[in-house]
């Protein structure tokens, strides 16, 4: 697998295609998950190899918001399915991958740990300090797409997905669902 030479691809061609209208689902947001990952995945015993495939599941996972938000998962395995083979992954490896990102479609669902640590750390930023920064791009971004209309909208919408979401890997649980939890108290006071 040579994930350096992916990397540097994946994250060119979101830096060209991505559509700017994404605040929330950008090239910084990719960067946060794949950091997420790479801490998680660590804490979570990850073995080499596996973390190179999960690393590799954080570069795709939103990619397919290249082509529109819906189905952009499905959207996000076909460029893996399309690229990966170029870069030494097999049909196997990129199973896995595709599994790691459809993990992430909401409601989450994820079915092994390599899943489950992808699917948290797409969340990850839900029990960050840095929550409130963060969840302001994703409600310009759907206040821009014409899905919320205004931020009484959104508060309702983040209270109705927090009490929906629960993290699954131990090291989750333990380093940010006590701050998920501050986080959805703030909310619920602005309403």
């Amino acid at each position: 697998m040579e994930y350096r030479a992916i990397k540097n691809e994946i994250l060119q061609k979101l830096e060209k295609e991505l559509p700017k209208k994404y605040f929330y689902h950008s090239i910084a947001h990719t960067k946060s998950v794949l950091n997420a990952c790479i801490a998680i995945g660590r804490l979570e015993k990850v073995k080499s190899q596996d973390l190179v495939l999960l690393k590799t599941a954080a570069l795709f996972h939103d990619a397919g918001f290249i082509f529109g938000p819906k189905n952009h998962e499905q959207k996000s395995c076909g460029l893996a399915k399309e690229l990966l083979p170029q870069y030494d992954y097999s049909a196997g490896q990129i199973e896995i991958i595709c599994g790691m990102i459809m993990a992430t479609k909401i409601p989450q669902n994820p079915k092994n740990q390599l899943e489950k640590v992808l699917a948290d750390a797409d969340l990850d930023y839900l029990g960050r300090p840095d929550f409130f920064q963060i969840s302001d791009l994703l409600y310009q971004e759907l206040l821009a797409s014409g899905i919320l209309k205004n931020e009484e909208e959104w508060n309702l919408l983040q209270v109705k997905f927090f009490e929906s979401h629960h993290y699954f890997t131990d090291t989750s649980i333990k380093l940010r669902q006590e701050g998920k939890e501050k986080n959805l108290k703030l909310i619920k006071a602005k309403l």
